[in-house]
Order: structure tokens, then C-alpha cells, then sequence
């Protein structure tokens, strides 16, 4: 995995390379020490995952976080901070994982390990559709993301629901989110709907709104956070 590290400070991003270095199956292939240089290393390398510091000058991480998002193929996004305090508004950038320093190699390890899984083992690209494998008994399907009606956190899982039924991913919202921002839409902190499948935004009694997708009976809440956001993004579009 090509991998660029973003940090203000020189001492934390020589920390990080050289951890790392010893991950041979992946390469520090540049460093930025603000925003600017990152989206400039970006567009010219390419590269599949940014260790992006929150705490910088001029724009911050989270900010420089929410503009990666937005790109047509936008790498992976880890946050590395020492400041615990920005884990709640670092993930309306959609992380794939959030590290606190001093980062360890062992918390790197981990963060590296769910990057993979979602650029490796999961989700597959063919030259016209996006392909989201699954696990059903003992057999390794495969579904079009089209196909998709929505996903749901269940418990420690994320189940993904379809035309013909359910299957449960060991990928997070925020993973998914991250890699298929054009596609995918948070309407709450425990769902993302695919975009297409959008019907109507409805508003109940009580005053809580609901989406309704198309060939679809069921009716997902929008939290009163994700609502400016839907509103924006699919009733005035």
C-alpha cells in the first residue's frame, strides 16, 4: 500500500516512517507538512491511504480530512493525533481508523490491517460496476454496490441489505463511506443508504424524518445531525 504522511511536525512524521519501515508490504511514498502539499502529493502520487495529523496550521486535519472525501477516487484517511478530544468531530471526514500518539506499532499494525481489508479482501472494481463480496455459509459471493439498498451497524458487523435478503461485512460504516463518497450517504450515525435508491424524504407526526427507497417498504431515520446533509444532498438536488 503507497501510503503519504501528512504532519506539521518533522519529528512525528520521521516516527511514522519509520514505523512504517517495517511493514515491508507497505511504502511511505512522500510526506506533506500542511494541507496544501497534501492535496498536491495526492493528485501527483496517487496515493491509497494518508496518516493525516488533525492539529495543523492554516487548515486542519479534519477539514483537509473532509476535502479528501470529495475526490473522485479519494484514498484512505487515518487520523493520527494527540489530542483524544477530536475523535467525535474527525469522523464527519469518514476515517477508515483514528490513532492517538505517540502511535505504536502495534495500533499502526491494526489501523494498516482494516485499510487492507477494505482495498483488498472486500471490495473489488471492474471496468463498469463496483463489486462488494460477502461470505454466505461456506461460498464467497458477490453483489453489484448498485444493488445495494442501504447498510446498517449490527452490533460489531455491518449488515448490508438487498433486494433478496441481508449479509453481515466485518467493514465499518465509516470504511464504506470513505471509499464510495459519490455512491453512499450517512442519513444517521448507524446508517448509510446508496444514493440511488433514494425515493422520498418523509416527515411523521411526531416530527422525525424518514427515507424511503425505492423498491423498498421499510422507512430509515435521518437524525437531526444528518439532516441538513440529506436535505442538501438528495431533496434539493
Amino acid at each position: 500500500m503507497r501510503i503519504l504522511i501528512v504532519d506539521d511536525e518533522s519529528l512525528a512524521r520521521s516516527r511514522l516512517k519509520r514505523l512504517l519501515g517495517e511493514f515491508t508490504e507497505h511504502q511511505c511514498v512522500a510526506e506533506a507538512e500542511n494541507a496544501s502539499e497534501a492535496i498536491e502529493q495526492i493528485h501527483k502520487l496517487q496515493p491509497d491511504l494518508v496518516l493525516l495529523d488533525i492539529a495543523m496550521p492554516g487548515q486542519d486535519g479534519i477539514s483537509l480530512g473532509c476535502q479528501i472525501r470529495q475526490l473522485p477516487v479519494p484514498p484512505a484517511v487515518v487520523f493520527v493525533t494527540a489530542h483524544p478530544q477530536h475523535a467525535l468531530d474527525a469522523y464527519q471526514a469518514s476515517p477508515a481508523d483514528y490513532l492517538l500518539k505517540p502511535v505504536s506499532a502495534d495500533g499502526l499494525a491494526l489501523a494498516l490491517k482494516k485499510v487492507g481489508a477494505l482495498t483488498r479482501a472486500h471490495l473489488e472494481k471492474t471496468s463498469s460496476e463496483e463489486l462488494i463480496s460477502y461470505q454466505l455459509g461456506n461460498q464467497q459471493r458477490h453483489i453489484k454496490l448498485s444493488d445495494v439498498y442501504y447498510f446498517c451497524a449490527d452490533q460489531k458487523y455491518t449488515r448490508m441489505v438487498f433486494a433478496t435478503g441481508s449479509a453481515l461485512l466485518d467493514l465499518s460504516l465509516s470504511q464504506l463511506e470513505q471509499h464510495y463518497p459519490q455512491m453512499l450517504l450517512r442519513i444517521h450515525r448507524n446508517c448509510l443508504i446508496n444514493r440511488e435508491r433514494f425515493r422520498a424524504l418523509i416527515t411523521m407526526p411526531g416530527g422525525n424524518h424518514y427515507i424511503v427507497l425505492h423498491d423498498s417498504d421499510q422507512k430509515l431515520e435521518v437524525s437531526r445531525r444528518a439532516l441538513p446533509v440529506v436535505k442538501q444532498q438528495l431533496v434539493l438536488d
